[in-house]
């Protein structure tokens, strides 16, 4: 997992709740009132979470981040990590389509690593990625304001880094329990190429001889699947607006030949967990 927090903090993900589903009796009033969503918003937070040293790893390390959120003419745009997103469709119906552009950077292995063998390889270079992502958002499921949503990403490297591409489809479903809480859970997976696997996970001659580990040259494909939770409470008495605290946690499983890295295999674990606290304010 890269040293960064990750796009769980501002993703639109959820867990539904029976109770949403159920009509108010007469002396229990609506746990979420007829409210408007804001046609324009600015979010902005910052928090600390823990994460693997590097994708794979089974040292971990606390970091700090930053989240933002917002909308205006119609564009919604977010930070998911190091990525920013921009949602240039919005129709405001039921069934919405999602689409725009993704611009990041990964930052997996390009410092100190912990484990010593690990460290004796060569450093990887900060990865540049850009691309875009495309989707489909059906909402009103279980009450007015949730969403349910299947989306594919793809970003390419274009710096001098890992130099292809990231294909990470997704389902999202989210929902407010009511105007001061926001609970959520994601579903996603990655997919990668060759070259991808070889420069995170591969050990050549030199870093054999450098570290002492074997030699290995992974194939590309599914290279892990990964569960988010969310949860968010207001301080102010409306997600919308005011002070809210927020904490998330991930659960990611490396697979196939990614999981069979001596990196991973022999220094370190397949199973990688992330979670973060914080602090935001919304406009």
């Amino acid at each position: 997992m890269t040293r960064i927090l990750t796009a769980a903090f501002l993703a639109a993900v959820a867990i539904a709740t029976p109770a949403l589903a159920q009509s108010p009796t007469p002396d229990q009033p609506p746990l979420l009132p007829d409210v408007q969503a804001p046609t324009e918003y600015l979010s902005i937070g910052l928090g600390a979470g823990i994460t693997a040293d590097y994708e794979g790893s089974d040292e971990y390390r606390i970091i700090p981040g930053a989240i933002l959120r917002a909308k205006t003419n119609g564009i919604s745009i977010s930070s998911r990590g190091t990525y920013l997103y921009a949602d240039v469709i919005d129709t405001g119906r039921k069934v919405d389509f999602d689409a725009g552009p993704i611009i990041g950077v990964r930052l997996n292995r390009t410092g100190k690593i912990k484990d010593d063998l690990v460290d004796r390889l060569d450093d990887r270079k900060v990865a540049f990625e850009v691309g875009g992502f495309g989707g489909v958002s059906i909402k009103a499921i279980t009450n007015p304001y949730d969403s349910l949503s299947f989306r594919m990403d793809a970003v390419k490297d274009v710096g001098n880094a890992h130099e292809s591409w990231v294909f990470t489809p997704s389902v999202d479903f989210g929902t407010p329990l009511s105007l001061q809480t926001f609970v959520g859970a994601s579903v996603s997976a990655d997919f990668t190429s060759d070259k991808y696997a070889r420069y995170y996970f591969g050990i050549d001659a030199d870093d054999a001889l450098a570290s002492g580990l074997p030699l290995y040259t992974p194939e590309g494909g599914m290279k892990s699947w990964q569960l988010s939770l969310l949860a968010s409470q207001s301080l102010s008495g409306d997600l919308r607006k005011g002070w809210a605290l927020f904490g998330t946690g991930s659960f990611k499983r490396l697979v196939g030949d990614f999981k069979g890295s001596p990196i991973v295999a022999d220094r370190g674990s397949a199973t990688n967990w992330f979670g973060a606290v914080g602090v935001g304010y919304s406009w």
